[in-house]
């Protein structure tokens, strides 16, 4: 059977499904990957140095002068989801219990409407006072060059809800709990490169061997024998023949059950 064939029939058949993705789910919607010819990592110096725990304590208005420069502020409210993050809610509306466990911090999962969504790494669309715990919006990070606490008399420098290097990743055990109780864990869009989070393969294969995993990935990844089914192809021609599959298998459930 086609892989992809055979992928939409297991996410046609499964009702809990827990979904990882990383940079490779939002590049179709504008946002270079860290590490591509035009991430991050390839335009800037001491990445891990100046997005840190540590430099952000040391330099908090220096820090956010990179950070605004280095993720495009200015630009983050204006991209939207893509094919990818639709069809993820499309398989909510469908009456699937879908939990997306999301490395990336660009909020397109949540603006395409999914409902139960964790984001590991937390989000650029808000910034939070470390003083008083208010929280502010995108807009009001963006108006300001060094955004500060404005509640009362506080006037703390506000710090991005993002998880910073150094910092701890808060969600991760409610996450390897999720994709463990899932019928089908599908990573989408992710190398598996970075920790804790490419532990989460490994961890439902030990203690939830009946899930089934599969990936779609546009390049191999050194986590692929982790999986059952390997798609290498990109986000949005892959999930528009998935959509296609799973509405024939949906249409014809005495064939879809034989395969």
């Amino acid at each position: 059977m086609d892989v992809t064939k055979e992928l939409a029939v297991r996410i046609a058949r499964a009702n809990m499904i827990a979904v990882l993705t990383g940079a490779g789910m939002s590049t179709e919607s504008g946002i270079p990957d860290f590490r591509s010819e035009n991430g991050i990592y390839a335009q800037e110096e001491d990445v891990e140095y100046y997005l840190s725990e540590y430099y952000f304590a040391k330099n908090p208005v220096d820090f956010w002068q990179r950070f605004k420069r280095m993720f495009s502020l200015k630009l983050m409210g204006k991209f939207a989801p893509n094919a990818g993050h639709l069809f993820l809610r499309q398989l909510e509306e469908m009456g699937k219990q879908v939990t997306i466990l999301t490395q990336n911090i660009d909020g397109l999962h949540k603006k395409a409407g999914s409902t139960n969504v964790i984001e590991l790494h937390g989000t650029l669309q808000t910034a939070t006072c470390p003083a008083c715990g208010a929280k502010y919006d995108l807009a009001f990070i963006n108006s300001k060059d060094v955004p500060s606490c404005k509640r009362g008399t506080c006037g703390e420098i506000l710090k991005p809800d993002v998880v910073l290097f150094g910092g701890v990743v808060p969600r991760i055990d409610e996450a390897f709990a999720a994709a463990a109780k899932s019928e089908l864990l599908l990573a989408m869009g992710t190398s598996l490169e970075v920790t804790p989070v490419n532990q989460i393969p490994l961890y439902v294969a030990a203690e939830s061997p009946s899930t089934y995993k599969a990936i779609i990935n546009k390049t191999p990844t050194r986590m692929d024998h982790a999986f059952e089914l390997v798609i290498h192809g990109g986000i949005g021609d892959t999930v528009a023949k998935l959509r296609s599959y799973i509405s024939w298998c949906l249409s014809r459930p005495e064939d879809c059950r034989d395969l």
